[in-house]
């Protein structure tokens, strides 16, 4: 037990109250349905419930609370109310030292705010979220040195070239010297945008501007980045661009937290996705894994040599087969099954005579899985 200002006596972590003894954020209380209070009161049990009063934490050099621990991000039972607005409701996941983590969900499934929280903008009504080992909310300017935040719209000052802005951020960041100088080479670099370091901000294109915003992130070296929608109205060239730099960060380490509505090209560079709808996690996983998850029906094409009417006739009535096609030597249909349904069935033939060339599925995209996890809610 420890006291608070007052000299009341609370359990848990201390913090800091008004004069009018209110919470420093205080804000109205949502009304909680019975499964929200339950999740609430289990997070409280374990320890791990925040207090809305939240500036004023102890800021001294407490240790990691994760000590050697491979998730360098990690969200613990976080919850988001505005009002009875429930932004983000009961999200929990974690993401490994040098991976990418893809944060997926339609507009306003609360993406922003959770990533808000993790960049120490933002506070939790409830739960706790972890960079590096050190707590967002009790120690944010720890936080604030390992981690750097690209949002999805920032401003820019238009009069001042990109190497004075980001040597803007890097002094903010008490870099000086020859420290500093070497990260500013590296920065612009790694950005490709040392061939415009003299060239004022409002002269750059949506794809430079973006590639400067990641380099503002970068300048102080963080071990974690949050990139919230950094693809959005770039050109299929500059995607491609951003998505080795990410890749290439990753190589050398850094762990990433991106959002975005480009799936396909999430794909190509996580190495696990999370799905939010309405405030709630609903999957996480790898890709291959979400994929196989949610894999109920795929369209699956056998090629038969010589005999395949013959072939579609004798499998047209399983139960596992709709919609057969066929078109030449090949049968096209929908397939419902395990892996271990569809050996059978080419066993099945195989049995029958018949001379099987090739067995080909179509793998579920990671947008065939978005749209069978969600509903297309918003709130």
């Amino acid at each position: 037990m420890t006291k608070n200002k007052s000299g009341r006596k609370i359990a848990g972590r201390e913090y800091l109250e008004t004069q009018s003894d209110e919470p420093v954020n205080a804000m109205p209380k949502p009304e909680l349905d019975s499964s929200t209070k339950l999740a609430v009161a289990e997070v409280a049990v374990a320890g791990e419930q925040v207090p809305e009063a939240s500036s004023g934490w102890d800021r001294g050099n407490v240790p990691p609370v994760h000590v050697g621990s491979d998730d360098c991000i990690e969200m613990r039972r976080l919850f988001r109310f505005f009002g009875k607005t429930k932004a983000v409701e009961d999200v929990s996941f974690s993401v490994k030292r040098g991976h990418v983590f893809g944060y997926i969900g339609p507009n306003g499934a609360g993406k922003t705010t959770s990533m808000r929280i993790l960049a120490t903008l933002d506070l939790p009504s409830y739960g706790d979220s972890f960079i590096d080992g050190f707590s967002c909310v009790n120690d944010p300017e720890l936080v604030r040195r390992r981690l750097g935040f690209m949002p999805d719209s920032f401003g820019t000052y238009r009069d001042v070239n990109c190497k004075e802005y980001l040597d803007f951020f890097a002094r903010a960041f008490g870099l000086s010297g020859a420290e500093r100088n070497a990260r500013l080479r590296w920065v612009l670099g790694f950005t490709g945008t040392e061939g415009m370091a003299d060239k004022p901000i409002r002269g750059l294109s949506k794809g430079m501007k973006q590639r400067l915003c990641l380099g503002r992130a970068l300048i102080h070296d963080p071990s974690v980045l949050v990139l919230d929608e950094p693809a959005a109205g770039l050109d299929p060239r500059a995607r491609i661009d951003l998505r080795q730099m990410i890749r290439n960060l990753a190589d050398q380490g850094k762990t990433v937290l991106i959002s975005s509505h480009i799936l396909t090209e999430l794909s190509e560079m996580c190495d696990s996705v999370g799905i939010i709808e309405q405030g709630k996690l609903l999957a996480t996983g790898s890709v291959e894994e979400m994929q196989q998850q949610q894999v109920q029906q795929r369209e699956l094409r056998i090629r038969i040599l010589g005999r395949a009417k013959e072939a579609a006739a004798a499998i047209e009535t399983r139960p596992e087969i709709s919609t057969l096609v066929v078109d030449g030597d090949l049968l096209r249909f929908e397939f419902t099954g395990e892996m271990k349904l569809q050996a059978e069935l080419i066993g099945f033939l195989v049995e029958k005579g018949f001379l099987v060339a090739e067995c080909t599925s179509h793998k579920k995209s990671l947008e065939d899985v978005f749209l069978q996890v969600t509903e297309g809610l918003v709130q």
